[in-house]
């Protein structure tokens, strides 16, 4: 028979010093993201006034109505205004300088703008509608068309605090290209949608990896994994353009403090739900309505227009046959240096082995004397500042970023962890890198967002056919 552990001895003391000292550091962790939210508060609150100061003799010297003039500098949005923007790009997709692109609107709105060195033209407006954007073919290079003569005036709506962008392209061939023409598959342009696609599957792998290591450390399918990429996103948007960070040090303090946002969900919400035994679809159902909640919140304090991280028109570089935007070169090399980070990290270090021995089996590392709650915590931590970079790195490349960039990416994010298999870090960016190829090369038969249902349909194919995908191992149920 037992011993019962007496009232007075040194072990009940010190159970009844834990339960205050936990309850401190909870109150303590609270009182930390409350500051937070006040401080960011207070910084929205004064950005946009200062912004609107420092941009309105731009808007002013926009006129809204009368005769055709040429703009003068690149547009800058603010509340009072927003910009129609683009780039220029001859046959072989070098920037076209000295076209001219009309652009007329409501109110009797006429401005005429002209593409720099680098294709890119700007047109600052003050009154949210829709606008015609016209290239005066007349002013193209000698020897450059448009691929389609209809496709010279384009309708657009604007509005304030936002950027609306447009890319013509041009041909060598005068009527050789038409707009049935644009949509063929060609070599060049598969081999351009395939960068795209290891573009993208680097970036979704960047928030897939922690998204997995949470499923593998707790059981959790996290819907709210889309919005810490929405945060990451629209809070380098305030850093960037609001208050006027350097790029580096914003992206720095972003993956930092989304990274303080999963340890604060982990110590406020999801820990105590797990002491308490709530069900795995319970705990889902619970990260439905925190997702929910988040985009609401993101609407409220951002609006439903999307917001550029960076102002100016973004540059792009050809290389060995691709055109990309500087910030896509430079985001992939930061997500390919991540990942082998995080990849080293989990292989080499001992803590790395400690995580994946809890995705393995919870219950043999809890007993091999591995505290599962500091690895589960530390992977909340990671997989929301993982998820934070890549809406930095996405908000960049996309040139821009919204209430529900994370919801559109979610499926993505879901169907490459899927395919990779379920709790492996390296299933999942091998998972990410295919879907994100898969993604962009289906757009040379598929017009428009069309190609993100490819993602649905390999999920269901995963489902049926290898459910344990591809790293993962197959289990008998029951």
């Amino acid at each position: 028979m037992g011993s019962i552990t007496p009232p007075g001895s040194a072990l009940m003391r010190r159970l009844r010093r834990g339960a205050p000292d936990r309850r401190k550091r909870l109150v303590l962790a609270a009182v930390l993201f409350l500051a937070f939210l006040a401080t960011f508060a207070v910084d929205w609150a004064v950005s946009p006034a200062a912004d609107a100061a420092t941009s309105s003799p731009s808007a002013s010297s926009s006129p809204s109505t009368g005769s055709a003039s040429t703009a003068e500098g690149p547009c800058a949005v603010s509340p009072t205004n927003g910009c129609i923007r683009g780039t220029i790009l001859d046959s072989e997709r070098k920037p076209a300088s000295g076209v001219d692109v009309d652009v007329a609107g409501p109110g009797g709105f006429a401005q005429t703008a002209t593409t720099d060195d680098a294709g890119r033209w700007s047109v600052t407006v003050t009154t949210a509608g829709q606008y015609t954007v016209s290239v005066d073919q007349d002013s193209l290079p000698k020897g450059q068309y448009l691929t389609d003569a209809a496709d010279a005036d384009r309708k657009v709506n604007a509005t304030l605090n936002a950027n609306v962008g447009q890319i013509f392209q041009l041909s060598d061939q005068q009527g050789a290209t038409t707009s049935d023409d644009t949509s063929s598959v060609s070599a060049a342009r598969a081999w351009q949608q395939l960068a795209s696609g290891i573009r993208l599957g680097l970036l979704i792998a960047l928030a897939s990896v922690g998204l997995s290591l949470i499923y593998g450390t707790t059981g959790l399918s996290s819907f709210s994994h889309g919005e810490q990429v929405t945060l990451g996103g629209l809070l380098a948007y305030v850093f960037a353009n609001q208050l006027g960070w350097n790029i580096w040090i914003t992206g720095i303090v972003v993956t930092l403090l989304c990274a303080a946002t999963g340890y604060l969900q982990d110590a406020a919400i999801w820990r105590p739900l797990r002491r308490r035994r709530i069900s795995l679809t319970q705990l889902m159902i619970v990260t439905i309505g925190l997702s929910i909640a988040a985009q609401y919140a993101f609407q409220y304090f951002f609006g439903a227009s999307t917001v550029r991280i960076q102002q100016g028109n973004p540059e792009t570089v050809t290389f060995a046959g691709l055109t990309l935007t500087v910030q896509s070169y430079v985001a992939m090399g930061i997500a390919l240096v991540v990942l082998v980070g995080t990849g080293l990290f989990l292989a080499k270090t001992r803590f790395g082995r400690a995580t994946r021995a809890v995705s393995d089996n919870p219950a043999l590392a809890a007993a091999s004397g591995i505290d599962v709650d500091r690895v589960i915590r530390f992977v909340w931590t990671l997989a929301a500042g993982l998820a934070g970079l890549s809406g930095v790195m996405l908000g960049l490349v996309l040139n821009g970023v919204n209430w529900q960039t994370g919801l559109q990416l979610l499926l993505l994010m879901f169907a490459s962890v899927t395919l990779g298999g379920l709790g492996t870090a390296y299933g999942a960016l091998v998972g990410s890198m295919i879907i994100g190829i898969v993604v962009e090369l289906t757009n040379l038969v598929l017009p428009g967002d069309f190609k993100y249902a490819t993602a649905l349909v390999i999920l269901i194919l995963i489902l049926l056919f290898r459910p344990q995908g591809i790293f993962g191992r197959a289990e008998r149920i029951g």
